[in-house]
């Protein structure tokens, strides 16, 4: 009995074996080599076509749970305070204090909490209708048998099959970044040793690309980021930095960090001259510009990749840019990045989910399905300041990703409204009053 008992165990384990085999010559011969070398055998297109075919035909459009809200229409304070006077049956001297005046700013209060544009903007984009993810809707599954039944097999493939592949595909490519970057940091400063880094980052960034199920489109390929540039795009996850190097390679700035993204870091910047800062240096606005002028004025140091909105901003819109970005000096390259939201939902809401919850996400999702525009290469107008050319480039970005342009700044969502935003109301209604008064 024992003597069976071991053969058995014997035979699990050379089936277990064989299998783990079969898996790591599938991903390492099908996904890793030709990601590598920046190739493609078609597998993640029929993958992509076949799920718009399944959404296609299973997914029912869900109860909109949306109502119109009638608002005032947008007219001047003074016109719409002449208005809410006309309904008192006192009649008011000019210039004097009316009490229905509080109510002006007491309706466009409730008109900013009801339809507030900004905090839309760091929730999940709303979708038309379900893409089979739970998470998206709890309750759609148990609506007719056949989609419970093609929702279960959806979590079966996402979470048995996808899962741990892309999760083995994204340990295998950070780990080869970190001692690929490591041995190349060891050569001489030569043309070599820069062949050598850009090589190593295109092939980590490909892999861990194919950890993602991610299917790019890349746009007006003559418009790439060229060396000693800025490239600026639109941001909407920390996964935009593996989108865009997937295509060419940059010099990332950041903060500096401890833990396992420090050793990324420090590997990182042995090989190329990414700009990491201290968290004392990054309050410093002067120290920062001049070490990034210093590396725009080498051009044969690879371009920046700046994300000027400073936040995530859920694949909607474009926020404000900061204008430090644009008073470097050099050539902006604006790119514009727009993720399909019908196969996986890339907006990272920090407030809700840290970095591992995330990318937990990520990797149990569809896919990432992504368009990125390059745009024709940008510089400063004469008389033009950095603010102005910042609001230029972003609504380039805007227009050609289909992105609503907003001059809000996405920190308002860890902030608290500026003094400032309310003095101006305060002095709006302060002149209007004089106006009257003198009048």
């Amino acid at each position: 009995m024992t003597d069976l008992c071991e053969g058995g165990m014997d035979d699990l384990w050379s089936i277990a074996v064989v299998l783990l085999q079969v898996w790591f010559s599938v991903m390492i011969g099908f996904i890793m080599i030709p990601a590598m070398f920046g190739l493609s055998l078609g597998v993640t297109s029929v993958y992509i076509q076949i799920l718009v075919k399944i959404l296609e035909v299973t997914v029912r459009k869900l109860d909109e749970k949306e109502w119109e809200l009638s608002t005032l229409e947008g007219g001047s304070m003074e016109q719409e305070m002449g208005e809410l006077r006309r309904y008192r049956t006192q009649s008011i001297s000019r210039g004097e204090f009316a009490l229905s005046d509080s109510f002006y700013f007491y309706i466009k209060g409730l008109e900013s909490i009801v339809d507030d544009q900004v905090t839309q903007r760091f929730s999940s984009e709303e979708l038309v209708s379900w893409n089979l993810l739970t998470r998206t809707n709890h309750n759609f599954h148990y609506i007719s048998l056949r989609l419970t039944v093609i929702w279960g097999l959806g979590v079966i493939i996402r979470y048995c099959v996808l899962f741990p592949l892309r999760i083995t595909l994204a340990i295998i490519g950070l780990t080869w970044l970190v001692i690929g970057t490591t041995l190349v940091g060891f050569l001489p400063n030569k043309r070599l040793k820069n062949w050598l880094s850009e090589l190593v980052h295109l092939m980590c960034y490909r892999i861990c690309a194919r950890g993602l199920s991610a299917t790019i489109q890349y746009h007006n390929k003559e418009n790439k980021p060229q060396k000693g540039g800025i490239c600026v795009a639109n941001h909407t996850s920390p996964i935009d930095i593996v989108i865009l190097a997937n295509d060419g390679c940059y010099a990332m700035v950041g903060q500096s960090h401890g833990g396992l993204m420090g050793v990324i870091q420090r590997s990182m910047v042995r090989s190329c001259p990414h700009v990491w800062f201290e968290r004392s240096e990054m309050r410093d606005r002067n120290a920062v510009t001049s070490r990034l002028r210093a590396h725009v004025a080498a051009k044969t140091n690879l371009p920046i990749l700046i994300f000027p909105e400073g936040t995530c901003i859920n694949n909607t819109s474009v926020m404000m840019f900061k204008k430090g970005s644009f008073e470097i000096g050099g050539t902006i390259y604006p790119v514009a990045i727009k993720y399909d939201p019908r196969f996986g939902d890339a907006f990272w809401n920090s407030a809700k989910y840290n970095m591992v919850n995330y990318l937990l996400r990520m990797m149990t999702s569809w896919a990432i399905v992504v368009n990125v525009w390059y745009l024709p290469p940008m510089t400063r107008r004469e008389g033009e300041d950095a603010a102005q050319f910042a609001n230029r480039v972003k609504s380039a970005i805007a227009h050609q990703g289909g992105l609503l342009d907003m001059a809000w700044d996405g920190s308002l969502k860890r902030a608290k409204v500026k003094e400032e935003f309310k003095e101006q109301q305060q002095k709006m209604y302060s002149s209007m009053a004089f106006v009257l008064y003198s009048s």
